[in-house]
């Protein structure tokens, strides 16, 4: 593809192009590199629905990075995964084909996920294509940054296969404990996966007895259906109201209960009334309390989200109805003082919407408290892009309160590979795929009993065993997910010799979860960190700065873009908008599209500079030594920038450079000088000239090609230069002063602002200006760009 045929860069060049590149393999990893390993662990992103602008934008970054590495003699790994497993896929599979698990069966549902999956996978393979995406591979295979899938028998036998090993050592156990529920999707869901909102509520005001003395106190509650729950009555110690009521009793209102009262510094004397009933599980610091009390619980809500036995004559309602008819009742029987209309920071399923319960049931844990510290001195060894973003993690390791609840009631996810029979567990051996609800148990097969190794399978003949239903947690899996990319289990030459990985590139809002899971299994498994870079990125929001989403209506469709726009312009937005590591970006489709006119400046730029031969090196001019020091100093401070994933600020120079010095100042000062029509300037000069001109815009491209690889590498191929191979340059020490260009840029725009005013022509002559001192070695140049008199 010949530059000088293309009048402006379009999708349809762009297709040619990446269209090449997906089935080539041109950045196949070689397996017998002698060169330093550069791995990049993506994160993969959900295959449920088309990639969105965020992850459109977060792997243009990516891309940035392993393309500069490949120019830094780096062998890299850049591998696509799909992320297959979990809620999302299950949700989108229900709405597609409106099957329930609950209804249909297990088989049936896991069948319906799979056909999404077929329908579903190759599209985010074309989108990444389209964006010119150089993955290592866009094949599956067993070779070295092929791309993986979550859900495949290879990837969930290795999770299983960690899971065996943390089982065997203890690390994983199981207890009947209070869970953070989700009513919507039935499953039990761990911190993380949590956010609180500020939701609209009522404060109940409800009316208590006294038992000892037929006094009335006035309990403020937002969670009436759950004083069928209270185990303790409590009031601040230095709240001399209550101090009378120490040690004496409270009967609950409807239930008749009785309940002690205590005084304890957990109650807020600002807020209600300053005593507090504390329930079983109405929320954290309630379960955290009877924890503290060595109270025994009782929960009043169902799994399904109906209240139980222990609600009396609310059994059977769902929450908010029981809450509405306790209300009822306490009216009806003058118990409810009055109400107030508050805010309430409420906790939120992360993935459904749904607020959470508190539902006492046994989970599978894996231990994490113990660890927190080991966590802390493994994370002071990675570097953090930007510093900052390390409080994230240190915030949320203090906020870790409990061990991480591992197992769930779901159904499209990695199966935990045991066996039941009463307290003894059967536990499957690593290297298999197993799906424990349709296959028994080999006999050969650990049987541990409270923890402990009691035998094997063979040894216990007339057990009936139940295969283990549950699945993991989906994070289970993605936090593997950079000892898959490095053979972790499958090739311990391999895995020995690349561990750690290089780069961790994320999000901010899955450092929780993500980030420090992939480091405490990483631990857990190497007693390493498995990282040596942390890039945590931004969010891309609307062009007003709002969060986008379908109901605002301002979502951005990356598709639509690269229709309009193609690849290119997206990428170079991407870069020159704003330090995504630092803030977030405002998706502009106006700014977007004027990129497009960047790159038709470097197509006419690079006709202009090819219509003249590129001659050998030749000793250079004063102004052509100058600017070719400037490139070599941008070029230097590129490099560093790079080097720390800052690829912003050399975006912005290397643009200025294109429109504001090279385009507008030197091709307009040397044009005359390489044309040489007249004769004016000796050969030598003018091949200065030229060779400059060549050199300048060569650098510019192999600067800009991890940004915008397929107009830099098509205008290279012409001048028989390959980017996808090219080393980065050297760096070369310069001498001269900069400032000294921003002097003749300026000098530049005052003749020129002179000529206008005057109504001259910029080419006819011009007389009573001066050559300033400090630029009297670039004189002639100057004389004959502006054709001075």
């Amino acid at each position: 593809m010949a530059i000088a045929d293309v009048k402006n860069w379009n999708i349809e060049l762009e297709k040619k192009i990446t269209d090449k590149w997906k089935v080539s393999e041109l950045f196949k990893f070689d397996i017998k590199t002698k060169k330093k390993i550069y791995s990049i662990d993506t994160p993969p992103p959900y295959v449920n629905a088309p990639i969105h602008i965020g992850q459109a934008i977060t792997y243009c970054y990516m891309d940035f990075f392993a393309r500069y590495r490949r120019m830094k003699g780096f062998e890299v790994i850049f591998p696509l995964g799909l992320d297959r497993n979990g809620l999302p896929i299950e949700m989108a599979a229900e709405k597609a084909f409106g099957v329930s698990p609950f209804r249909d069966g297990r088989d049936k549902f896991i069948e319906a996920c799979k056909k999404l999956l077929e329908q579903t996978s190759s599209e985010t393979q074309d989108t990444f294509a389209k964006l010119g995406i150089s993955f290592t591979s866009y094949k599956e295979g067993n070779h070295v940054g092929a791309v993986y899938k979550t859900d495949s028998p290879d990837y969930r036998k290795i999770t299983q296969a960690t899971f065996i090993e943390l089982f065997r050592k203890g690390l994983i156990y199981e207890d009947n404990r209070i869970n953070n529920w989700d009513p919507k999707l039935q499953t039990t869901i761990a911190d993380s996966e949590i956010e609180y909102k500020d939701i609209p509520s009522t404060f109940n005001f409800v009316k208590w007895k006294v038992k000892e003395t037929g006094e009335e106190i006035i309990i403020a509650t937002t969670r009436p259906e759950l004083i069928c729950t209270c185990g303790m009555v409590i009031f601040n110690p230095t709240d001399k109201r209550y101090k009378h009521l120490e040690g004496k009793t409270a009967i609950s209102p409807i239930f008749n209960k009785e309940i002690p009262i205590k005084s304890n510094k957990t109650a807020d004397v600002e807020k209600g009334t300053g005593i507090v009933m504390m329930c079983s599980a109405g929320d954290l610091s309630d379960i955290q309390f009877f924890r503290e009390q060595n109270l025994e619980p009782k929960i009043a809500i169902n799994i399904d989200g109906t209240m139980n036995e222990h609600a009396g004559i609310l059994e059977g309602l769902k929450v908010k109805d029981a809450r509405n008819k306790i209300i009822e009742l306490l009216k009806e029987k003058k118990l409810l003082s009055r109400q107030e209309q508050i805010t309430h920071r409420t906790p939120i399923s992360e993935r459904s919407g749904a607020e959470i319960e508190f539902i006492q049931m046994p989970e599978f844990y894996l231990k994490q408290i113990e660890f927190k510290d080991d966590i802390r001195k493994i994370a002071d060894k990675i570097n953090f892009f930007p510093k900052e973003a390390r409080k994230i993690l240190d915030d949320w390791l203090d906020s870790i309160k409990i061990d991480w609840p591992i197992s769930r009631r779901r159904f499209y996810a990695t199966p935990i590979p045991l066996w039941i029979s009463g307290e003894l567990i059967a536990v499957g051996k690593s290297g298999e795929y197993y799906e424990p609800w349709k296959e028994s148990p080999k006999k050969d097969f650990e049987v541990f009993k409270n923890g402990k190794k009691t035998g094997v399978v063979g040894d216990f003949k007339d057990l009936k065993w139940e295969g283990e239903t549950r699945v993991l947690d989906t994070w289970m899996d993605s936090s593997i997910s950079e000892l898959i990319m490095l053979k972790y289990k499958t090739d311990d030459e391999f895995f020995k010799k690349s561990y750690p990985a290089t780069l961790r590139p994320q999000g901010k809002e899955i450092i929780r979860t993500w980030l420090y899971y992939t480091l405490l299994r990483g631990y857990l498994e190497t007693k390493k960190p498995c990282f040596k870079d942390v890039w945590i990125n931004q969010h891309i929001t609307d062009k007003q700065g709002y969060k986008m989403s379908k109901s605002k209506g301002n979502v951005v469709d990356p598709q639509k873009l690269l229709k309009l726009y193609g690849a290119e312009a997206i990428r170079l937005w991407a870069s020159i908008e704003g330090d995504l590591s630092k803030q977030d970006l405002k998706c502009s489709e106006e700014k977007i599209s004027a990129e497009v006119k960047t790159l038709n400046k470097i197509i006419n730029v690079a006709k202009f500079v090819n219509l003249f031969e590129k001659p050998s090196r030749i000793k250079l001019t004063n102004l052509d030594k100058l600017f070719v020091d400037y490139i070599e100093d941008l070029t230097k401070r590129t490099d560093e920038s790079y080097g720390n994933y800052d690829f912003y600020h050399p975006a912005l120079e290397l643009r200025r450079f294109l429109w504001e010095i090279f385009a507008s100042h030197y091709i307009e000062i040397v044009k005359s000088r390489a044309y040489n029509q007249e004769n004016k300037f000796s050969k030598e000069e003018s091949n200065s000239a030229r060779y400059t001109l060549h050199y300048l815009f060569e650098r510019f491209l192999v600067l800009m090609y991890p940004i915008i690889p397929q107009i830099t590498s098509v205008i290279a191929d012409d001048k028989g230069i390959n980017l996808l191979k090219e080393k980065f340059p050297a760096i070369v020490k310069t001498k001269y002063e900069f400032n000294l260009i921003e002097k003749i840029i300026e000098f530049n725009s005052n003749v020129w602002k002179d000529k206008k005013e005057k109504g001259i022509s910029l080419r006819n002559e011009i007389e009573g200006i001066k050559i300033p001192k400090e630029l009297k070695a670039f004189e002639n140049d100057l004389i004959s760009a502006h054709n001075l008199k």
